[in-house]
């Protein structure tokens, strides 16, 4: 059993990122899920990230930080798109990560310290046309991750959607985030 932060994308705390968590409780983990926009959710991800940069990206990851204050630090750090930047810098800086899954981005290892911890496992997961992660550059910071340690595994699935892995989207891809949660699921049941 993991103990799980769950860090939603730009539209907010979707009822399929909810889903998915309770899935992941399903399976026996703790998965806390911070709400970083205070019950607002968005329709489109251009609003959502209106809204994000309104509030700054350093307050979101601010915000992440706060809500695992008082958690232990044994933590398996998941994101989502935007929730990668908070995930991502807790699992590069807080001391005790069990693990990271980053899904629909990924940022240079730069951004958060010089080197990925060391044994710190992770998985990256996006399509491999997603206008997002290919085209803002997240695919390469992804390959570099992956280059830099044994423990990070990197999967595309084809296709062009975002955030594919919300059932609760238009952009939902059934066969591709079944597959995610299941890759997913066997990273947490090994933390």
């Amino acid at each position: 059993m993991a103990e799980v932060v769950l860090f939603h994308h730009a539209l907010g705390l979707t009822q399929g990122l909810i889903a998915l968590a309770e899935d992941l409780r399903a399976a026996g983990h703790v998965v806390h899920v911070p709400d970083l926009f205070a019950g607002q959710v968005f329709v489109t991800v251009g609003q959502g990230v209106q809204h994000a940069e309104e509030i700054g990206f350093g307050e979101i990851i601010q915000r992440g930080v706060r809500a695992v204050d008082g958690l232990a630090s044994e933590l398996v750090y998941v994101g989502l798109s935007l929730g990668v930047l908070p995930a991502q810098y807790l699992a590069q800086t807080r001391a005790g990560a069990r693990g990271a899954v980053f899904l629909h981005a990924c940022l240079p290892r730069s951004e958060f310290g010089s080197a990925w911890p060391k044994d710190l496992p992770a998985q990256i997961h996006a399509m491999d046309a997603d206008p997002y992660f290919v085209g803002d550059g997240d695919i390469e910071a992804a390959k570099a991750l992956v280059a830099e340690s044994a423990d990070v595994r990197l999967f595309l699935y084809p296709g062009d959607a975002h955030l594919f892995s919300d059932r609760s989207l238009a952009a939902f891809d059934p066969a591709a985030a079944a597959v995610l949660e299941r890759r997913l699921l066997d990273f947490l049941a090994s933390r």
